[in-house]
């Protein structure tokens, strides 16, 4: 069985996140979505509301074999406890390659075993990233065309205030 690892900080998850995920789950037995805790990266929404998020989209999108989970140590120990196979990491950009190629190669120093998987995101969600549609939210646009509609709700109050 070939499992596979999405990490990221979904905060919050976008249409961007949920093709990956979508694509990854089906080149894959199976497929834990991670949140991962950065403590040098503050958030919009806690740990435990990211995980809601992503267990409902999850469920509503009908991922059969998909987990989510959060973990806030190192990725590669966290991989090396699963017995992982495969780690998923999206790209909207070139401007993303370097940076997940650096990390993809740390990675590999860490445990030899560990191979990554980059997807590249289909072109309309290239131009925005969760970083993106918190600024928006926050001056009170319109981001339904962002993130789904079961959580887009929570998503817009939460960044108004």
């Amino acid at each position: 069985m070939k499992l596979a690892i999405y990490p990221g900080s979904f905060d919050p998850v976008t249409f961007g996140h949920i093709e990956i995920i979508s694509r990854a789950a089906k080149m894959f037995d199976k497929l834990i979505v991670l949140v991962s805790v950065n403590p040098l990266k503050p958030n919009s929404f806690t740990r435990e509301e990211r995980l809601e998020m992503l267990s409902e989209t999850v469920q509503v999108e009908g991922f059969d074999n998909v987990e989510v989970d959060s973990y806030d140590g190192l990725l590669i120990d966290y991989f090396k406890q699963r017995d992982a196979d495969v780690i998923v990491r999206g790209l909207r950009a070139v401007s993303d390659f370097e940076y997940e190629f650096q990390m993809a190669q740390a990675n590999r120093k860490l445990c030899p075993k560990a191979e990554t998987v980059f997807l590249a995101s289909k072109s309309e969600y290239t131009y925005f990233s969760s970083s993106v549609v918190k600024q928006i939210g926050m001056f009170g646009g319109d981001i339904k065309d962002f993130v789904p509609e079961y959580i887009l709700g929570r998503i817009a109050n939460r960044l108004k205030k």
